[in-house]
């Protein structure tokens, strides 16, 4: 999966691949997270968003587990 960076204090790149719809987040800490089931839209609003870790709290953080 390719990974992205990102402009954000934790959050260092993101992934996405839309045929299994699998997100996946890397924070600065070193740490890498994988979400299931992930929208494409949703990743498309995150990549969008202006505060990547607000986005990541308020709509995939416990929502989309593998």
């Amino acid at each position: 999966m390719d990974m992205q960076q990102v402009n954000s204090g934790l959050i260092q790149a993101i992934g996405y691949d839309p045929t299994s719809r699998k997100l996946q987040v890397q924070f600065k800490s070193g740490q890498t997270y994988d979400f299931c089931g992930v929208p494409q839209h949703l990743y498309e609003q995150f990549m969008n968003s202006s505060s990547k870790i607000t986005f990541y709290n308020n709509y995939i953080k416990n929502r989309y587990q593998c």
